[in-house]
């Protein structure tokens, strides 16, 4: 693709959409009052779609962590476990609803 200047039918091409996008009021508000959310958003989280490869792996390296921190008591090992285990419940559960689905 070129860096220099478009050839006239496309810059009027480009203008007339310009022309319009300006034009739209509903668009010019919802840009305006677009602001990045801080917060997770839930409808992207309640469509988790993991993958029983994935809910396996999580199981897998939850037990061997909660494994390792009952011989070691290494707190490192322990706070792992208490982050990854909420994890692969969640993936559990929402594995299961897929399945459920009908």
């Amino acid at each position: 693709m070129t860096t220099g200047r478009l050839p006239d039918h496309e810059q009027r091409i480009l203008d007339e959409i310009e022309r319009a996008l300006r034009r739209d009021r509903r668009l010019d508000r919802r840009l305006r009052t677009l602001r990045p959310s801080r917060r997770p958003d839930p409808n992207r989280l309640a469509a988790y779609r993991p993958r029983l490869r994935t809910v396996i792996a999580l199981l897998a390296v939850s037990i061997a962590l909660m494994v390792a921190g009952i011989i070691t008591s290494e707190p490192g090992v322990i706070w792992a476990f208490a982050g990854v285990w909420p994890l692969a419940l969640f993936a559990v559960f929402r594995l299961l609803c897929r399945w459920t689905e009908g």
